[in-house]
């Protein structure tokens, strides 16, 4: 389709990317990855959507899942998160460069654009229709050396390892044990990695017994086909408000259906924020100070019924033991000079232990308001690694890696 209404496409690209330069919170910038940007045609890979939508920082669907209630089969990630995530990759000229998830064909061709020609780059996903289309898109768009191989990603490619750079372009859970096999030593991974119901774009450098993090960003990812170990239950009669937590949490929904009927206590911080500024460094601090850490989300009638507001009703983060839970939330407070609204931070608590639940929220609040850049370490481990052998802080276990999160202030 690709028709448009005025502007051509090499217009709307450079547009598109002076956007994400301007407005991208993230920080991370790289010469390289914007001339990619700048040159390879995201219409060519999007034939269905208009030259518009291509170049909109937004995802695109491709594949839709023919259940109504769930998430899509492939998209087309959103282009600042593909930025920045080819930012976290350091690509160079000449390296061997794999990706797990094909998508559109797009991703694999920058990645190819920042290899070189001395580069080579391997792209996977476990669905036949993806690859076809990636398959024929990277044709269509002069990028046949690219290879698309039709397989689970947990299982790499190790026909053509080892590798210098992986990428994933699905939320991972776990980090497969292939993937240490087929990366070098002195790679780089990233990955949009799930745990305490949260998802970062975590940037690991292989080193030699373990892959330790320099960088860690918010993202949101389909998750990849296969890895069942986040679980999920409404609290309450309605199905209004949701908890989402991992498989080694002793978090169980049915104790909290009778306390967030009764009324909630409010335990307010110092800590403001402004409508557009990111508390998202609560959450992280969180899921390295306390096991309980989960997610909840609420739909607006459960608001209209009664229950204290989540921060982001969306996507907030909580804690739960037993029959307790308490959740981050906010208020408006009075507006600054020049008419700037301003947001208190806070936590409400429901059942026996909610009032504790939300002070150790509280904490971390106020531990995250003076340094709100400041970004964890996550070091991750095959999964025999013994506990002597793992770094300071929050250990989280999964089948293949051994999880730890660290803050060192």
């Amino acid at each position: 389709m690709n028709a448009n209404t005025g502007s051509s496409p090499h217009d709307l690209r450079n547009r598109l990317v002076d956007a994400i330069l301007k407005e991208d919170v993230s920080g991370l910038r790289d010469a390289r990855v914007e001339t990619a940007m700048r040159a390879v045609p995201r219409h060519a890979f999007l034939p269905d959507a208009t030259v518009e939508e291509a170049y909109a920082n937004k995802s695109v669907t491709i594949k839709e899942n023919p259940d109504e209630d769930a998430l899509p089969l492939s998209c087309a990630s959103q282009p600042d998160v593909v930025h920045f995530m080819l930012v976290q990759l350091a690509v160079r000229e000449g390296d061997d460069v794999f990706e797990i998830g094909a998508g559109t064909g797009y991703n694999a061709a920058l990645l190819k654009y920042l290899a070189g020609p001395s580069g080579q780059v391997t792209t996977c996903d476990i669905d036949p229709d993806v690859t076809a289309y990636a398959r024929r898109t990277l044709d269509e768009n002069g990028y046949a050396d690219v290879r698309v191989v039709t397989r689970d990603g947990a299982l790499g490619a190790p026909e053509f390892s080892p590798y210098d750079r992986m990428i994933a372009a699905v939320g991972m859970w776990d980090l497969p044990a292939a993937w240490w096999d087929q990366l070098t030593v002195g790679g780089r991974l990233v990955v949009p990695l799930r745990w305490r119901g949260l998802t970062r774009s975590v940037a690991f450098r292989r080193e030699k017994d373990r892959m330790r993090s320099d960088s860690v960003r918010m993202c949101g990812f389909l998750p990849v086909i296969g890895q069942d170990g986040e679980r999920n239950g409404y609290i309450d009669d309605d199905r209004l408000v949701r908890l989402y937590w991992d498989e080694d949490q002793p978090i169980a929904p049915e104790p909290l259906r009778e306390a967030i009927t009764r009324p909630g206590s409010v335990v307010w911080t110092d800590a403001t924020v402004g409508p557009v500024e990111s508390f998202d460094g609560v959450w992280l601090r969180l899921s390295a100070t306390e096991r309980a850490t989960c997610r909840i989300t609420a739909k607006p009638e459960a608001m209209e019924a009664g229950l204290q507001r989540p921060a982001s009703p969306a996507l907030s983060p909580a804690l739960v033991e037993r029959d307790s839970i308490a959740y981050l939330t906010l208020e408006r407070t009075a507006e600054e000079p020049g008419g700037g609204a301003r947001f208190r931070l806070g936590a409400v608590g429901y059942g026996p232990a909610g009032v504790d639940l939300a002070e150790r929220i509280c904490a971390q609040i106020r531990a995250w308001s003076p340094a709100r850049t400041v970004e964890p370490v996550v070091t991750a481990y095959p999964a025999d690694t013994p506990d002597s052998a793992l770094a300071d802080g929050a250990v989280i276990d999964r089948p293949s890696v051994r999880l730890v999160i660290t803050y060192d202030s």
